[in-house]
């Protein structure tokens, strides 16, 4: 009998406390929000949920950080740390509304690493930001992570995760505030395909990104796409899990042999995230590390 394992391991946080009350990027507007409060906290609620369930549904373990009074962000857990081959560097925010979060999730980590579900876990150097997985996104193809640097993170964080992985980290400026994290404009598919919107890149960026693909593998975005961040997309393997896809983009990827789910995260798109903001993968592996293919008993 064949040992039963899930598609993939993310960590989430229930949005009991989340909601715009501040303002660190151009999508957020505290007022508007306050307007309608308890119908957006509700409407997030049903949204987180229908996230949850759909991830459930594609066999995906899910762990969980116990929410927070006052850390309204904190569902974003892509946000907490860069997590590969069972090793995490941990996060470190640059604005004071979310340092908070650094020793909430510190403290799931390390109950994390006490279950055997990561090994270890490892600070940044000192005066060094950068926000997790939403500024630095896995390329399984490429084995190599995609670095945004310049409104949330530090170009200076490079170093730092080509240290803790023993990968290349390709830095690419972010030059859109709406995109303020490299998630929100840019995904790396499992086939190889990047989605991205090339206005979010400053030149040397978008260079870097036609120099490490293919015309072919490069799926570039319009515009009303993007700013429903569409490109924050959670991969389950071929599965493609959006918070929304126009017709064309999804018959681009469903041409392509995906399987394209898209979820409505409205709510959440009011403080600048959505799915792949709303999660954090546990177990991704390079290929130096990849496990041995599971015995069949």
């Amino acid at each position: 009998m064949k040992k039963f394992e899930p598609a993939a391991r993310i960590l989430m946080c229930v949005p009991d406390h989340f909601g715009v009350v501040y303002r660190i990027n151009p999508w957020m507007d505290p007022a508007s929000w306050a307007r309608e409060a308890r119908a957006q906290a509700a409407a997030a609620k049903e949204q987180w949920a229908a996230l949850h369930r759909t991830l459930r549904e594609l066999d995906v373990a899910i762990e969980l950080v116990p929410p927070a009074q006052g850390l309204p962000d904190l569902v974003f857990t892509a946000n907490a740390a860069v997590v590969l081959d069972r090793k995490a560097l941990l996060a470190r925010f640059r604005y004071p509304e979310r340092q908070g979060e650094e020793a909430h999730y510190a403290a799931a980590l390390q109950a994390l690493k006490r279950r055997g579900l990561i090994d270890t876990m490892r600070p940044l150097p000192a005066g060094i930001v950068l926000e997790g997985a939403g500024d630095c996104v896995w390329d399984e193809t490429r084995k190599l992570f995609w670095l945004g640097h310049g409104p949330r993170s530090d170009l200076a964080a490079r170093r730092a995760v080509e240290n803790t992985f023993g990968v290349e980290a390709v830095a690419l400026e972010l030059a859109d505030a709406r995109f303020y994290h490299m998630d929100t404009a840019l995904s790396a598919l499992p086939r190889g395909e990047i989605v991205y919107l090339p206005e979010a890149f400053a030149p040397a960026g978008r260079a870097a990104i036609r120099e490490r693909t293919t015309p072919h593998q490069r799926i570039e975005i319009a515009a009303a796409d993007a700013v429903k961040l569409a490109a924050n997309t959670v991969c389950v393997g071929d599965t493609l899990v959006m918070p929304a896809c126009s017709a064309a983009l999804r018959a681009e990827l469903t041409g392509r042999g995906y399987r394209v789910i898209t979820v409505p995260l409205d709510a959440f798109r009011a403080s600048g995230g959505a799915a792949f903001c709303l999660t954090l993968r546990l177990d991704r592996r390079s290929a130096a590390s990849a496990p041995p293919r599971a015995a069949v008993a």
